[in-house]
């Protein structure tokens, strides 16, 4: 990373979202360096908390991209352009212009375009500011204990979560592979500038030891909110990891560590995952309270949240682009794929009815008025226990264990499809392709299934609601799905490609 492109914005964001104010007011100047800091925080852990809550709170904060646009609010913008990517939502107006050139395609391969900068600026600032509270504890290799050793694990499976969309946005190779792909930073170290790419073999391996570490760190941390890193999402995202990756020993990993996700969090019941028109209460995928929900941010009127977010993109019951004149839709193709008798095609409404093929019935502001919620106090989900049910029975489909493959898919579809004697025929890839339909399905709306698409190497079709390239077929490799490094890294990075 370059000063000029991502250290002097983010070195303002970490003394903003830092240390406490009567930290700062007690403490004399000399207490600067990292080193100081750490000496401070072995006495006081909670003196980094500020820190840690600073990385959380650029998850949904607007222009952590670097950018004025609308799109741009953090994971959740960055979501809707994975979505759009894999073209399971669809883009059904162009009134104002927010993601036309993510829905045709044309911006991934422009590297002058925002949505190649705001996810690449986003991403690396989370790096720096996970850097810094580590360098403050000692670096990447220091053990912290007690408190400080909870902080220290949330710091590295933030890291890894910055690096692994980075690896699934901007790198054609994944795993073991010797093409360089992106820049590695373990350090907020000034001195430690426009470092070179680094080949997709070392950014898995540091992912991996980032987020073991972590799970070891986090062991016996019980977190106080959910916009919090705990044990369970950091083995989370061991798992997308690895996944990604994709050996035989990985998908035995994963087989492993979802299954101690499925024994610690319940999947998301019916009454929770579509309204019915009486369960106003639970449904709505709206509230972090939710008990499948692992990850995710309270959201609240006093963060004044309004059209540049995610509610105000996508929710057709929030002043939103969705209400105003550019709904998002599900992809027609995969609708009319739902089973009839499967309870989630009801969480859009139905072609040529009122807000047709909107996902009015999972997400929505409660109040149920269109355009009604002016700011925004419906949450943000970032992962929930249904994704690992899932991935379950995908790495046992990868391990040819079709058997319990399908004894994972059948008990999680079990309250979703009335008629599930269909799954006991399948083997091979049609299992595999019945379950990454039911990811599809399932994960609607919620940034993940270009994941999926990435690591089982698929092809998508678009449906014919589509606006740009209606029915065309397009794999996972195409250039068009991956983002090109923006230009002002390219231009002030001049180790980039050494």
């Amino acid at each position: 990373m370059t000063k000029k492109f991502l250290f002097i914005p983010i070195i303002a964001a970490v003394a903003i979202g830092g240390c406490k104010k009567d930290f700062l007011k007690a403490l004399p100047s000399e207490f600067t360096t990292p080193e100081q800091l750490g000496e401070a925080a072995l006495q006081d852990p909670s003196l980094l908390n500020g820190n840690v809550a600073g990385l959380y709170t650029t998850m949904f904060t607007p222009a952590v991209g670097g950018t004025t646009g609308h799109d741009d609010f953090g994971q959740k913008g960055i979501d809707i352009y994975t979505d759009m990517l894999q073209s399971d939502m669809v883009l059904a107006g162009t009134n104002y212009g927010w993601y036309s050139n993510i829905a045709n395609y044309s911006a991934p391969i422009n590297f002058t375009t925002n949505p190649c900068y705001v996810p690449f600026r986003y991403f690396y600032r989370q790096v720096y500011g996970a850097n810094t509270i580590i360098d403050i504890l000692g670096g990447t290799n220091a053990t912290p204990t007690g408190g400080n050793a909870r902080t220290m694990g949330q710091a590295k499976a933030m890291r890894a979560y910055a690096y692994f969309y980075l690896s699934q946005l901007y790198a054609k190779s994944y795993g073991d592979g010797s093409e360089k792909i992106l820049p590695l930073y373990n350090t907020a170290d000034p001195t430690f500038l426009n470092q070179p790419k680094r080949t997709a073999a070392e950014i898995w391996s540091f992912m991996i030891q980032d987020l073991n570490e972590a799970i070891t760190l986090l062991n016996g941390f019980t977190r106080t909110t959910k916009d919090q890193i705990d044990q369970n999402v950091a083995k989370g995202l061991l798992c997308y990891v690895l996944a990604a990756r994709g050996t035989n020993e990985d998908w035995t990993k994963v087989q492993t560590l979802t299954s101690e996700i499925m024994a610690a969090y319940p999947k998301t019941t019916k009454a929770y995952y579509v309204y019915d028109g009486t369960n106003i209460a639970t449904a709505g995928f709206n509230k972090v309270t939710a008990p499948s929900w692992m990850w995710g941010v309270d959201l609240t009127l006093d963060q004044g949240l309004n059209l540049i977010s995610w509610w105000g993109q996508v929710d057709q019951f929030t002043y939103s682009y969705a209400w105003a004149g550019d709904p998002k839709r599900i992809d027609r193709g995969l609708y009319d794929a739902i089973r009839s008798d499967d309870a989630r095609k009801a969480q859009f409404a139905a072609p040529g009815a009122q807000y047709q093929l909107q996902p009015v019935n999972k997400f929505f502001a409660p109040a149920r008025t269109a355009g009604g919620a002016r700011y925004v106090e419906t949450d943000n989900i970032y992962m929930r226990a249904d994704e690992f049910y899932l991935l379950n029975a995908e790495a046992n489909a990868y391990l040819n264990k079709d058997a319990e493959a399908k004894t994972t898919l059948k008990s999680y579809l079990a309250d979703r499809i009335t008629n599930l004697s269909y799954i006991d025929a399948l083997a091979g890839q049609a299992l595999k392709d019945e379950i990454y339909l039911q990811t599809r399905i399932e994960l609607w709306g919620e940034g993940k299934v270009y994941l999926a698409l990435k690591r089982d190497k698929r092809t998508l079709t678009r449906g014919s609601n589509h606006l740009f390239l209606a029915g065309q077929s397009i794999p996972y490799n195409d250039p068009r799905l991956t983002f090109e490094i923006p230009q002002q890294e390219v231009l002030n990075n001049p180790n980039l490609n050494n």
